[in-house]
């Protein structure tokens, strides 16, 4: 017969029901029919009281009595049943707080110390409530509220005359803490500790009361009244505090509940063994012994259950859906750990649907918690039989988390997926496999090797579907065979290294098998052998595995997660040598049957280059070391490809390692390669100066070994061969008549810049002898005059060739070149002049910043791999400009050519441009702030010349003053180091919107005067006496000019700088910005969201620190939408001031409204990550914008570069989207990035469905 519960714990859950909505998210008794059954839960009985109608309606009014059952029940009282009776007395002495000298709490001192074992805190704590129930419970209540950072204490008369409603408030409204920071919410190593002891506190009182005080009808009744309680307030901390109190209490009693339950099989195995005795065998007194102790476990067992129903409708059911994302993932987390302890009572539909609609929450916490719950649930074939509805309808939402965008999430999903794979049938169709898949080519590495063992538990896997052992000789060509189909499949061969490594945790024995992947690319067998694009696949996986077995690292893009340990090195170092003995003898024979394929030679030279090449000479292998240098050399003379040829010179570089003991045999064969390449190089140059014309051969044969030279000439010293006269020969002849090719010229330059780099490295730091200084001096001088000439050519690649080289001579011989104890280069030292750096920034406006280049035309475009290419090319070129700016090479004044590009190639070059801004702003902050004042007039000076003075509306003019607000943005810290920058570039922009005369015409303004509008977005970083001192500066450049406005039509403009400049009290019905108000009075107990700051006559009115602001936040918006912030419409002569006053002033009481919804509403810290990365400023030098200015800041969506999302009010309780349209809104805001444009890893889009 299932277990009933009692009249008060049905009256005390339909309570909680009716106040939070418990029709959709009740869920049955732990242990009763309904539960068992699997079934949706039933509504509640006929004849269940109801207590919605009690003396307040609260949640916790009633206390839950729980009867101990010794006698057979009777029928069930349908009037509500009282906590207990209301006795006040006469004097109100009893309802007051002792606040002001708490008594010191024992547990929480105890508890807080960590200097004594719980179970020892537990034991004394046990024994005084045995001696005085109530003085006990009140020391463990006080250790609660203690705990919640609350120095209030409930006296004995307090809980013998008040309700828990009246305490609770009582305590409420004496929270008079400073800081809104409680033990719970601190992430200190010793908040830490306490957080781990108090939950050890609560489990171990239930634990060492299971037996006897748990069932005294008074210690849990009381506890689970008040924990309801406290866990309805408004009290964050009260409501954190009690809820996870609560949990960790169910769990305890969760483990008490399974506990009995095996004491009741274990009684009815011996109650049926010894009624299966013969007649005069059973003994009657045992027979009644284990029926009476049967009644009491069973007893025993519905107490437990309706304690556990008490707390779960009464406080799970709520808090599940808090506000506060702690609080909902400890529901989750404490869910997971009952379905699993418990599976009898909890592993049912009535309990998953919280979780599978918690999957669906805003907070990565919350979905953590939720999947780390299912992954307890779904790594048991016996409990993941159990949850076939479940899977069937929340599947497609654990399969679209695979996307989500928080990677550890991600990770989590990923390893749920696989654990249902590996424990249920069949339930993960082909399509949701083909979802993870793609993952293991991800840049984040936990979930790229949790994307991998799915993909070789699925598909890789020999013995999964064979059920048989592996063989002993360790063939894995299965593995291979499935590998290479797998990845080609994919169609993504240039990434072999990331899925290599992304394999690497869970198949890297099988990938370290070199003898079978060498025996399989050597095989010639046309039935057993490979095809071409398994071969060619094959090489890659080879070459990956090697680089990942020799030097540890994962490809580029990845990161460790930790750094390898002693143990690990050494056994690097041993797998090192383990593939250099096995694939020595082999390379020689790969190289021999590739070679001709420039695809498979590039691979397996990068092999080469992780052997212990030590091993050549004391393994007595010299021969083959003769072979591969062979095969090395007839690579270079076969191919022309890029990546082939630097394969092979850094191989070759790697044989000609002075501290090898062969190294002289590489040495041999770079100096044979090089004579042929240079006798034939001279050669052709002859030719190709005395012929007329050359034909296509002849071309293609220059260009080829030109290559070549170029590319040997990157890692070894060619200089001994005399290269520099004909390469310049040939530059000089192109400059001349234009003949020669752009396929001879681009490594022509290449091998001039390359010569001179190796001569300037040869030379000592002292005593360097002045002929070679002047050789070399005058060599760099005339090369960088042809490549000055080149930087006109016709053709696309040998202008940008020639600008790189450019910008890395100027670079390497700049300033910065006689410093380190090299003061005898200064000779060297090469300054552009005013033509090559007008050259240079020409060069940018034309090929870098041209408006053919810019985002909105590529994105129309076709995506295709070759627009990729171009603009990582572009990237280069402006990152080779930008490096000259900040190593002194040009002047800080080149820099506007770039910055006043910012807003407008934000998407393409925009992390370029701004840590150029920081790198340049530590050099001078003054002239780096008038450089962004010249950028910004060179935008007003374009604009003007071509539209006129009618700017003001123009699409144009706003783009320029989006770009100073965003330039004012970098001023938003260290204010008082900022201070002399922000003055000079008002005064000297006043200057310039005065400095130009008016159109013809009476009354006319500047022509430059609307540049005090675009001056404006300074204003707000500006200090108080700064602004003062501003207005009277422009009031006194305005008295001297000429031309005055009329009296009757000011100048928009200046009356917006005007405003801009003035106290925020003082504006008036003209300011663009309302006041933000101060609180009401009344709301003392509420904490604002902004506090004014206290003012000082001689300092900045901003306060002096700022809030730290992480990389990426959730922002939950609690009130209503914040209305633009729009400057108020130029007054016209004829218009009532009466009628911008009223407007002025509705729009100060909105935002009286808008501020006091966010104070009635409970704290939540918002913060956005600042335009300006600087991360080592002092904290005395960081200061906050006024309070309105801040408000601005943060809700302009104008600013932020996002859109504004429908806000919706929230209460503290939260509910689920599904549920209810009273729910947090979350808002993320993260910087674009461009890292999908560089070569790296085939990074997927990770959003949150």
């Amino acid at each position: 017969m299932p277990p009933r519960r009692s009249a008060h714990v049905q009256g005390a859950s339909s309570s909680s029901g009716s106040s939070a909505g418990l029709g959709t998210g009740s869920s049955p008794a732990p242990g009763s029919a309904g539960a068992r059954s699997g079934s949706s839960p039933s509504p509640p009985a006929p004849d269940s009281p109801d207590l919605s109608s009690g003396d307040s309606g609260s949640d916790f009014e009633d206390v839950l009595r729980l009867h101990r059952k010794r006698r057979p029940r009777r029928a069930q009282s349908r009037g509500p049943v009282s906590k207990r009776p209301r006795r006040r007395e006469p004097s109100g002495d009893g309802s007051s707080l002792a606040v002001s000298n708490p008594e010191q709490n024992t547990l929480f001192e105890a508890v807080r110390s960590a200097k004594i074992a719980v179970e020892t805190v537990v034991d004394d704590w046990l024994e005084t409530y045995k001696q005085d129930r109530e003085t006990g419970f009140l020391e463990l209540v006080n250790f609660i509220i203690r705990s919640c950072g609350c120095r209030g204490v409930v006296t004995l008369k307090m809980f013998r005359h008040l309700q828990n409603s009246e305490i609770i408030q009582q305590l409420t409204e004496k929270f008079e803490e400073d800081s809104a920071e409680y033990p719970l919410s601190l992430g200190t190593q010793p908040w830490r500790r306490f957080r781990a002891a108090f939950c050890e506190l609560v489990a171990a009182v239930v634990r060492q009361c299971q037996y006897s005080v748990v069932y005294d009808e008074f210690l849990m009744d009381a506890l689970i009244s008040l924990l309801t309680g406290l866990s309805d307030s408004q009290v964050r901390a009260f409501r954190h505090t009690s809820t996870l109190a609560a949990m960790k209490l169910m769990t305890a009693l969760v483990n008490v509940a399974l506990g009995v339950s095996l004491h009741q099989e274990n009684n009815q195995r011996q109650y049926e063994a010894e009624r299966s005795k013969g007649p005069g065998r059973q003994a009657t007194d045992k027979l009644e012994a284990l029926l009476e102790k049967r009644r009491e476990l069973q007893e025993q067992q519905e107490e437990i259950e309706n304690m556990m129903n008490a707390i779960f409708k009464g406080i799970f059911v709520h808090r599940y859906r808090d506000v506060v994302p702690e609080i909902r993932a400890i529901c989750m987390e404490e869910l997971g750990t009952w379905m699993k302890s418990y599976t009898a009572s909890f592993l049912t539909d009535g309990y998953l649907k919280y979780i599978g609609w918690t999957l669906h929450d805003k907070q990565r916490e919350v979905r953590l918690q939720c999947v780390k719950a299912l992954q307890g649930l779904y790594c048991h074939r016996d409990t993941a039989a159990h949850m076939e509805l479940f899977t069937s309808r929340f599947k497609t939402r654990m399969v679209s988390m695979v996307l989500d965008k928080e990677p550890d999430v991600a990770v989590e999903v990923v390893k749920l997926l696989t654990l249902m794979l590996e424990n249920t049938e069949e339930v993960l169709t082909e399509e949701d496999c083909q979802s993870v898949y793609p993952v293991v080519y991800v840049s984040s590495r936990a979930l790229a090797s949790a994307a991998g063992l799915f993909l070789y538990r699925r598909l890789l896997d020999p013995q999964r579907g064979a059920g048989r052992e592996p063989s002993r000789d360790g063939d894995n060509r299965t593995f291979f065979r499935l590998l290479l189909a797998f990845f080609i499949e994919s169609e993504l061969h240039e990434h072999a290294a990331y899925l290599v490594d992304s394999l690497w945790d869970c198949a890297g024995p099988r990938l370290r098998d070199w003898e079978t992947i060498s025996t399989l690319l050597l095989e010639e067998s046309p039935t057993k052998g490979l095809a071409d694009r398994q071969e060619k696949a094959l090489v890659e996986i080879l070459a990956a595995s090697v680089v990942q077995a020799a030097e540890g690292q994962p490809p580029v893009g990845r990161s460790l997660a930790k750094k390898p340990s002693a143990r690990e090195r050494k056994a690097q170092a041993e797998e090192r040598t383990r593939l250099t003995h096995c694939l020595i003898p082999a390379l020689p024979q790969l190289l021999a049957k590739f070679s001709a394929d420039a695809e498979k030679a590039a691979p397996l030279l990068e092999v080469l280059r992780c052997f212990d090449l030590s091993i050549y000479c004391t393994g007595r292998l010299e021969k083959h070391l003769e072979l591969v240098l062979g095969q090395l050399q007839e690579v270079v003379e076969k191919h022309t490809g890029q990546a082939v040829l630097e394969a092979a010179c850094r191989a070759l570089h790697a044989l000609c390692d002075p501290e090898l003991t062969l190294h002289g045999r590489g040495d041999l064969v770079r100096s044979r390669l090089a004579d042929q390449l240079a006798d034939k190089f001279h050669q052709e140059v002859t030719e190709l100066l005395q012929a007329s014309s050359l034909d296509e051969e002849e071309v293609y044969s220059m260009a080829a070994t030109l290559k070549r030279i170029s590319i040997l000439f990157n890692a070894h010293d060619l200089t001994p061969w005399q290269l520099f006269e004909p390469c310049t020969q040939l530059l000089q002849r192109a400059l001349d008549t234009g003949e020669v090719p752009p396929q001879v010229l681009v490594p022509a330059i290449t091998c001039l810049h390359f010569h001179i780099l190796w001569e300037l490295s040869r030379l000592p730091s002292t005593d360097v002898p002045q002929e070679q200084l002047q050789s070399l001096k005058t060599r760099v001088t005339s090369f960088c005059s042809l490549c000055q000439s080149c930087l006109s050519d016709v053709d696309a690649g040998v202008r940008e060739q020639a600008f790189m080289v450019l910008s890395d001579l100027l670079l390497v011989f700049g300033p910065q070149l006689p410093r380190d104890g090299r003061e005898a280069l200064a000779p060297l030292v090469l300054l552009p002049d005013a033509g090559l750096q007008s050259q240079l920034a020409a060069f940018l406006m034309d090929h870098v910043f041209h408006h053919a280049c810019s985002h909105e035309e590529l994105s129309a475009m076709e995506d295709s791999e070759n627009h990729i290419e171009e603009l990582h090319q572009r990237r280069v070129l402006l990152a080779g400009f930008c490096k000259l700016i900040i190593y002194d090479v040009l002047e800080l004044s080149a820099a506007s050519d770039v910055f006043k590009h910012y807003a407008k190639f934000y998407s393409d070059y925009g992390d370029i441009i701004k840590e150029t801004l920081n790198c340049t702003r530590q050099i001078d902050r003054q002239q780096w702030a008038r450089t962004l004042l010249l950028s910004l007039q060179q935008l007003m000076t374009e604009l003007l010349l071509q539209q006129g003075p009618e700017i003001r509306a123009a699409e144009a003019f706003l783009e320029i003053r989006d770009l100073a607000r965003r330039f004012s943005l970098l001023f938003s810290l260290q204010q008082l180091r900022n201070r002399p920058a922000l003055l000079s570039m008002h005064k000297e922009g006043i200057q310039f919107a005065f400095q130009e005369p008016p159109g013809p015409g009476p009354g006319l303004p500047p022509l430059n005067l609307p540049f005090l509008e675009v001056l404006s977005e300074f204003s707000p970083r500006l200090l108080r006496p700064d602004k003062a001192l501003l207005l009277a500066y422009l009031e006194k450049i305005y008295q001297e000019q000429r031309w005055l406005a009329p009296q009757d039509v000011p100048w928009p403009s200046l009356v917006t700088y005007r405003n801009s400049l003035q106290p925020q009290e003082e504006r008036g019905s003209v300011n663009s910005h309302s006041t933000a108000p101060r609180p009401p009075p009344g709301s003392a107990a509420k904490r604002p969201r902004i506090d004014a700051p206290s003012e000082h006559p001689d300092s900045s009115p901003w306060p002096s620190s700022r809030l730290p602001s992480p990389a990426l936040t959730s922002t939950v918006l609690r009130g209503g939408p914040r209305p633009p912030l729009t400057r108020p419409p130029a007054r016209d002569p004829g218009s009532d001031p009466g009628l911008l006053q009223s407007s002025s002033l509705s729009h100060r009481r909105s935002g009286v409204n808008r501020l006091s919804l966010m104070v009635e509403e409970e704290e939540e810290e918002m913060m956005i990550e600042e335009e300006s990365s600087e991360e080592d400023t002092p904290e005395q030098d960081r200061t906050l914008l006024a309070p309105e200015d801040q408000l601005r800041d943060l809700f302009d969506s104008t600013i932020l570069g996002i859109e504004d999302p429908s806000t919706h009010r929230t209460s503290e309780r939260g509910t689920p989207a599904a549920q209810s349209s009273s729910v947090p809104v979350y808002c993320c805001y993260k910087p674009k990035s461009r890292g999908a444009w560089l070569p790296g890893p085939c990074c997927l889009v990770m959003v949150n469905k």
